[in-house]
C-alpha cells in the first residue's frame, strides 16, 4: 500500500502535546515548568489586555513584559499572542493556556495570603465609595485600629468596584440602589448588608431659609444636586407620590456623593444624603435637614460589605466586618 504522509501538527496539537509532556513524570524537573517570570508576565498581560498596562502593574518596562511573553512562546513552541492587530489578542491556544495558569496564579496568591494570615498577618485592604470613605468609614477604621493594636487597614476611596476575584482588594464596600444595577456579590463572593439608611434632604442654612416647600411636588422646581445620575431623586420623589420622567429633573451632576454634599454646604442646592455622609455637618450646623410637609422617609438602597467567599471567615475580614456592622447599627 502507498504510504501516506502525516499532516503537520497544528499549533494547538503541538501545544496539547507540550502540556501533556509537562505532566509526564519522565520530564526532567528543570523542563517541567517555564520560568515563573514569563508565566506571570503572560498572565497579567492576558488579564488586562495589554503589554503596556501589564508593565505598569508589574512595575517593569513594557519591553520586559514583551520579552517574557516571547520567551514563553519559544519555550512552549506555540504562539500565544496574535501580533497582527494593534492590540494584544490571544490565540486559541493562548486563551486556553491563560485560563489555566491564571487560575493557578490566583490559587498561589490565595495560598500565600492564607499562610501569611496563619502566621499572624494583620492587614486588610478595602476599596470603598469615596463619600462613605471620607465622611464615615475613615473614622471607623481609625477606631478599629485603636481597638485592635497592630491591625492595619488600607483604605482606597474609589468609585470603581474592586475585582475581588483578581485580588484587587480583600473587601469592597459601596452603595447599591434597590432599583438599579449592579447587585452586590456574585460568583465566588459573599456579601453582608452593613446599613440601610433612610435618605434625607440637606441644604445650607442660608438656602433653606429662602425656600417655601409645601409638598413633594415643589421639589421639582427647587435647585437639586445629583451624583452620577438622577435616579436617587427620581426614586425619592416616586416614593412620595411624584412621578418624574427621565431627563426632566434640573440641576448639575456632581458625580460623587461627597462633592454633592460640598455643593450643598456652599448653598448651590439640595442634596439627598444619609446620616453616614452628613452626620458631622448636621452636628456643626454646616447643613440642615429639610423636612417637606406631607412626605415620609425613603430608603432606596444599602451599603454592602463584599469579600471573596473563600476569604470570608479569615480573621482580619471577619473581625473588621463584625466591627463595621456593629458601628453602622449604633
Amino acid at each position: 500500500m502507498p504510504k501516506t504522509n502525516p499532516k503537520p501538527a497544528s499549533a494547538n496539537a503541538r501545544f496539547a502535546a507540550s502540556v501533556s509532556a509537562s505532566t509526564d513524570s519522565t520530564v526532567p524537573e528543570h523542563r517541567a515548568l517555564p520560568p515563573f517570570a514569563a508565566l506571570r508576565a503572560f498572565e497579567v498581560a492576558g488579564r488586562v489586555g495589554g503589554i503596556r498596562r501589564a508593565g505598569q502593574l508589574l512595575g517593569v518596562d513594557h519591553t520586559v513584559v514583551s520579552r517574557h511573553v516571547r520567551a514563553l512562546e519559544q519555550w512552549l513552541g506555540v504562539p500565544l499572542v496574535d501580533r497582527s492587530g494593534g492590540r494584544l489578542t490571544l490565540t486559541e491556544a493562548g486563551r486556553a493556556y491563560h485560563a489555566r495558569i491564571s487560575a493557578a496564579v490566583h490559587d498561589l496568591v490565595a495560598a500565600t495570603r492564607d499562610a501569611m494570615a496563619s502566621a499572624g498577618e494583620t492587614g486588610v485592604r478595602i476599596w470603598a465609595v469615596p463619600g462613605l470613605s471620607t465622611q464615615w468609614l475613615s473614622d471607623q477604621l481609625a477606631d478599629f485600629e485603636r481597638s485592635d493594636p497592630g491591625f492595619a487597614v488600607e483604605l482606597r476611596p474609589t468609585d470603581q468596584c474592586a475585582n475581588l476575584a483578581q485580588f484587587d482588594a480583600d473587601a469592597d464596600i459601596r452603595f447599591y440602589g434597590d432599583d438599579w444595577p449592579p447587585r452586590p456579590g456574585g460568583p465566588g463572593l459573599q456579601a453582608l448588608e452593613l446599613a440601610r439608611p433612610p435618605m434625607m434632604i440637606v441644604a445650607s442654612p442660608a438656602l433653606a431659609a429662602t425656600l417655601a416647600l409645601h409638598g413633594a411636588a415643589d421639589l421639582c422646581q427647587a435647585p437639586l444636586l445629583h451624583e452620577e445620575h438622577h435616579e436617587q431623586w427620581r426614586a425619592w420623589l416616586a416614593a412620595n407620590g411624584v412621578t418624574v420622567d427621565a431627563g426632566t429633573l434640573s440641576g448639575p451632576l456632581l458625580w460623587h456623593a461627597h462633592l454633592a454634599i460640598a455643593a450643598a454646604r456652599q448653598g448651590r442646592g439640595l442634596a439627598l444624603a444619609n446620616r453616614y455622609l452628613v452626620g458631622a455637618d448636621l452636628a456643626s450646623g454646616a447643613l440642615v435637614e429639610l423636612v417637606v410637609p406631607g412626605t415620609r422617609p425613603v430608603t432606596i438602597g444599602s451599603y454592602w460589605f463584599v469579600a471573596r467567599a473563600d476569604r470570608w471567615s479569615s480573621a482580619g475580614i471577619a473581625r473588621l466586618r463584625t466591627f463595621l456592622r456593629a458601628r453602622a447599627a449604633g
